[in-house]
């Protein structure tokens, strides 16, 4: 095994999740929306005391590992999520908008979407954890999106991605950005209930099941758990805190300014 893949964590292998643990998803950090770089910086400078950031996933609008361009990009950022897991635990989920990322940032935990849904232990209950976009059961995954995310996370390929992005000038990362820069990642999600309970069912093995990817700040009760779908810090700033179990709800939200 090499190094870089020996940092990329199995699925069965258990976080320990504490209390007061800052969740962060989707804040799509760009030049467009740098509003992330500033509460990373306080955390980095001790203003916020997480007692450990669990990252859920797009924190990045576009950094992929093996594309050094995309690194350039972020290098702030990148610096400052370094020097924070220097001094607390840090566990970075991936997304479809950060992957590959055991190339760029030591010293975090890494789960690539292929480990998630990410099992973790809190007070005695079960709670997993995930970015969002992987699908629990095949059958409904269409052949072409398994087929595109196996080839875009796919290190031969980045490889000559990479060959024909320097080629072109950065034209097709370019592109990319131009894309992401308009789209809408606050917009609500039309019959999001039962799309969530086609797609877990009712008796997920668990207490809690926590992700992003769908921006939609919701809670839904199910007869055997609770699904928290988080709301994207890229819309306003929000981020969600571990509380006590004994709670009526696991996390209290925030909104950094």
């Amino acid at each position: 095994m090499s190094e870089v893949e020996s940092q990329i964590l199995p699925m069965s292998h258990n976080v320990v999740l504490k209390e007061g643990a800052y969740i962060i998803s989707d804040a799509h950090y760009s030049q467009e929306r740098p509003e992330l770089l500033s509460f990373f910086q306080a955390i980095a400078d001790g203003r916020e005391k997480p007692s450990q950031l669990i990252l859920m996933g797009d924190i990045f609008d576009a950094l992929f590992g093996l594309i050094p361009y995309t690194y350039k990009q972020n290098q702030k950022m990148i610096d400052l999520l370094k020097l924070i897991a220097q001094k607390i635990e840090v566990v970075y989920l991936e997304g479809n908008h950060d992957f590959n990322l055991s190339y760029v940032f030591e010293g975090i935990k890494i789960f690539p979407i292929a480990a998630q849904p990410v099992l973790c232990e809190y007070q005695g209950k079960k709670v997993y954890l995930a970015h969002g976009d992987f699908y629990i059961d095949a059958k409904r995954t269409s052949y072409a999106y398994k087929l595109y995310t196996s080839f875009i996370r796919n290190k031969y390929i980045l490889r000559v991605l990479r060959l024909i992005d320097n080629v072109s000038g950065h034209a097709i990362l370019n592109n990319v950005d131009k894309h992401l820069s308009i789209k809408d990642d606050c917009k609500e999600f039309i019959g999001f209930e039962a799309f969530i309970q086609k797609r877990l069912g009712d008796d997920y093995p668990c207490e809690y099941f926590i992700e992003g990817h769908y921006h939609q700040n919701r809670s839904l009760k199910f007869p055997h758990f609770t699904y928290i779908n988080l709301g994207a810090f890229a819309c306003n700033q929000r981020y969600f805190i571990v509380k006590s179990s004994n709670e009526a709800t696991l996390l209290e939200e925030k909104i950094f300014s």
